[in-house]
């Protein structure tokens, strides 16, 4: 396994992740795919081989095998771990595919969308709570399929077997029975803790989204009111203004009907009738 390339993808998905999605990741890859791989193969490696069934009758062992074992443990908890991490590689795709085609629309100098991985928005944001809901189910439905398939999550030290061609029931018994009940339940209780925490992460983001839109229709109505208060001043201004216009036209006109008819007489003619009357 490429240790660096799998840093380098958890590393992205890490990215777009919010605290939940995060210990999400920490407990798939620390307390899942890490014991798949360190004990799972050892735990289950002798599953076949050690089960042993107090009959010689030949084909009546793998009849009963496969009438207790349909599906490996070991096999299904391998499907159960890509099923569920790869979702989360729909994230970091998104936003490559995204990216890439805003550079080439934009050239290679452009704003980034995602310049804020912590902001989801849009598709981004329609992506992150599929793969959530995807990967919820897909837990439950591995998680149920254990249970239905085995009959539940206990492992017996002994089991009675009466498939033909056994000539009657016959006891067969599975090889560390208390080992595989301790890991399988294990690996039941991860899994429902993954499901509760893509629950609790699936509410968080819904929930900030409806507070995001419930503030931005807060502050859309206050911007209306704050234009409408505005119009309405400026209104209130442009009337006072056509008032004051009125009020001085009238002024005017009754300062033009109050003057006499005829003007006074010139300064020079005034002097000319003085000099006359004094001869």
């Amino acid at each position: 396994m490429n240790w660096a390339f799998l840093q380098g993808l958890l590393s992205g998905v890490n990215k777009y992740s919010t605290a939940f999605g995060r210990v999400w990741l920490s407990i798939v890859f620390l307390f899942r795919v890490m014991v798949f791989v360190v004990a799972a193969e050892k735990v289950w490696g002798d599953e076949q081989k050690d089960f042993k069934c107090n009959t010689a009758q030949p084909g009546c062992h793998n009849v009963c095998y496969d009438h207790f074992f349909p599906v490996s443990h070991v096999r299904l908890w391998a499907l159960q771990l890509i099923f569920v991490t790869c979702p989360s590689l729909l994230v970091v795709m998104h936003v490559t595919t995204r990216e890439k085609k805003n550079r080439e629309k934009y050239g290679e100098n452009c704003h980034r969308l995602y310049q804020n991985p912590g902001k989801k928005r849009g598709g981004l944001w329609w992506t992150y709570v599929l793969t959530l809901v995807f990967k919820i189910v897909v837990d439950m439905v591995f998680v149920y399929l254990i249970y239905h398939i085995y009959e539940g999550y206990d492992f017996p030290s002994l089991i009675k077997c009466e498939q033909p061609p056994c000539p009657n029931k016959v006891d067969c018994f599975i090889a560390r029975p208390t080992e595989k009940r301790i890991f399988t339940l294990f690996m039941v209780v991860t899994s429902l803790a993954c499901i509760l925490l893509s629950v609790f992460e699936i509410v968080y983001l819904v929930g900030k989204k409806c507070r995001e839109g419930i503030v931005s229709l807060h502050n859309s109505h206050q911007d209306k009111r704050e234009h409408q208060a505005m119009a309405r001043n400026i209104s209130a201004s442009l009337g006072s203004g056509k008032n004051g216009n009125l009020v001085e036209a009238n002024t005017l006109r009754l300062v033009e009907k109050t003057a006499p008819a005829t003007p006074a007489p010139a300064y020079s003619v005034a002097i000319a009738s003085e000099e006359i009357t004094a001869r």
